[in-house]
Formats: structure tokens, sequence, C-alpha cells
């Protein structure tokens, strides 16, 4: 039986609008490219329930935000609202404070950084790196992740030498988005500056692609999967925006899940060395479900809170799956991309 009528076996599929050119040329590249074990993610950044995964245990890899809910960029896809699910930490002995009772108390593993941009797009990390280098050197085992941002090459090995494991950033690749969504007045090659920089050092890089960036229209994704080629990243990170953070009088469309499934194609195909994963933002119903069928078929090495019936659709073309309770962007060991590398 061919994926699309397998599909349609699944209680949460049958009458679910698939695309069937998109599904069996999915299938196609599967046959070309055979497909490896799918691992989900359940950190807890949010809420999550399925009958087909266990939750997250509160505060395995919880994220802290340094400048609380402010952000002097204000995207238009965001204003904020990114950071408003994360536990403040205003003063490095905030976060000190807050890690070590997790760690004592709920058997906290690592966290994740992050803060608001300045109006450079850049995040003020350097106070926190001595907090950082104390937690690291007293509890080695700690995963840490940092939301980057911009930065250049300098403070991509302090962050290094401070002992971040992860770093993350996002990579636009259309100067129309980063002047229009982001406010922001800094080229594209500044993003591919900072993947370079952030590349010549040990850390462990993944970038991030937001589909739809651009007010729901699919705009520089493909540039920015070119640029990201080109780096020996750890792994690629996609993520669709959600339209409904966007001003009243900006308002973003809804991309349709058949155009992020033919850039989820792009991206599998030339990212072949490194995992390619589903990150936690993107659309809610039966968006995320189409969604989600589309990066299982598309053979993405993970998916973080997986609609449900994935699990279902993952064992019914062959796929083995296993869960995390980590972000999508730590919790690598294992995962090697599934494709060959490039030539």
């Amino acid at each position: 039986m061919n994926w699309f009528d397998t599909i349609r076996d699944i209680e949460p599929f049958d009458e679910l609008p698939l695309d069937r050119d998109l599904v069996t040329a999915l299938e196609a590249e599967a046959r070309e490219r055979p497909l490896g074990p799918l691992r989900f993610y359940t950190p807890t950044f949010r809420a999550y329930a399925s009958d087909e995964l266990v939750g997250c245990g509160k505060s395995s890899f919880p994220a802290f935000s340094i400048t609380a809910g402010a952000c002097a960029l204000n995207c238009d896809h965001c204003r904020a609202k990114i950071l408003d699910p994360m536990i403040p930490a205003t003063h490095p002995a905030d976060l000190e404070r807050k890690v070590r009772d997790m760690i004592l108390l709920k058997g906290l593993r690592g966290f994740l950084l992050s803060g608001g941009s300045n109006r450079r797009n850049e995040v003020p990390y350097d106070r926190y790196y001595p907090t950082i280098e104390r937690l690291k050197r007293e509890f080695p085992y700690l995963r840490i992740a940092v939301h980057t941002a911009l930065l250049d090459t300098a403070r991509a090995r302090r962050m290094e030498s401070a002992g971040v494991d992860v770093a993350m950033m996002d990579v636009i690749g259309a100067e129309e988005t980063i002047r229009d969504v982001y406010h922001l007045d800094r080229p594209v090659a500044d993003f591919e500056a900072t993947l370079a920089a952030l590349c010549s050092t040990s850390l462990e890089v993944v970038p991030h692609v937001v589909i739809g960036l651009h007010y729901g229209r699919v705009l520089g994704e493909t540039h920015a999967v070119e640029m990201i080629a080109r780096h020996p990243v750890t792994a690629l990170v996609l993520v669709v925006v959600v339209p409904y953070y966007a001003p009243a009088d900006k308002p973003f469309a809804t991309v349709a899940p058949e155009q992020v499934g033919r850039v989820f194609i792009a991206a599998r195909q030339r990212i072949r060395n490194a995992p390619v994963q589903l990150g936690c933002i993107r659309p809610a119903g039966r968006h995320k479900l189409l969604t989600d069928a589309y990066a299982t078929m598309a053979g993405f090495d993970g998916i973080a809170y997986p609609a449900e019936g994935i699990v279902a659709l993952a064992r019914a073309i062959g796929r083995p799956i296993e869960q995390a309770h980590a972000c999508c962007s730590t919790a690598l060991e294992g995962l090697t991309g599934q494709r060959a590398c490039a030539g």
C-alpha cells in the first residue's frame, strides 16, 4: 500500500486534506534514501499532553529570559510573546539561585538561556558568563543552550569559554524580512557572519529558520538554508510562523501546510550531513497535524511536541521512535542526519 492510502487508515488523518502529490514525492524521496529513527522532544517550555507519549517532568529543561518579557526590537512575528513562558532571570544571581534550587529540588539537567534583543539584535549575556562558568564547574553534566542573536567572533569565543554547550540563532535570508518584520537595519550577510563566528568555535551550532516569517509569505527561506549548508552546523531546526502573535495592523497569513512541506523537502535535501528537526513553534490544530506529518515523511530526525497521531504515522511508514525530555537543539546524541554528506 502506498503512503497516501496508509495514512488515510490512521484515524486522525482520515479526513485531513493531505496533498497527494506531496506525499507521493516524499515517498519517492524515502525510497532513494531510507528513513532512520525519529526522536520526539517534550521539554518543559510549555505544557504538553498526548495519548501517545509520556509527559515531561516539570523543570527538567526550563528556559530563562535575562530580560524577562522585554525586547527592544518587538518583531512583528513575535512581539516578545515567546519570552512570556520563560522564567525571568534579570540578574546573574537570580539565574544562579534558581538553577541551584532546581538542581536540588527538581533534578534539573540543563536549561535554555534567552532574552530580548537590543536594537542591533544583540542580547547582553556578558555579565552572566561567570555564573555559567561556576555552574558548569560544579555541575558538569548540565547542558546549557543560548539564543545567541547576532554576534562577532570575540563574543562567540567568550560564550564558548564560559562553558555554553549549544548556540542557537535565527537565520534570515531576505533583506525585506530583516527590515520590515524585525525592524532591524542589518544585512543578510550579518546573519551568515554570526553563523561563521559560531562555527569557528567548539560550540554545537544549531541555526533556526522560521518558515513564513515575512508576514506568512515564503521568502528567503531557501537562501537561509543555502547559507546554513555552507557551514559545519550541528543541526538545523525549522519552525513555522504563528500569526496570532502579529499586531492587528500588520496581519500574517497562515502558511499553507503544503508550502511548509515543500520547504521541508528542500531543507532535507540540502542539509545532508546534520540532523534536521521540527522545533516548538508552528500553528496548532489541523495545520500542526499536517505539518508534523510532512516532517515525518520528509525524514526529519526529530519533532518537538508532536501532534496526536504522529507516533502512529511514524510506525506505519517504518520509522522507529524514541523520546527525549529536552530541547530539540540540545539532545542530539546519536543523530547524524538521515542522508549522506553533500558532495
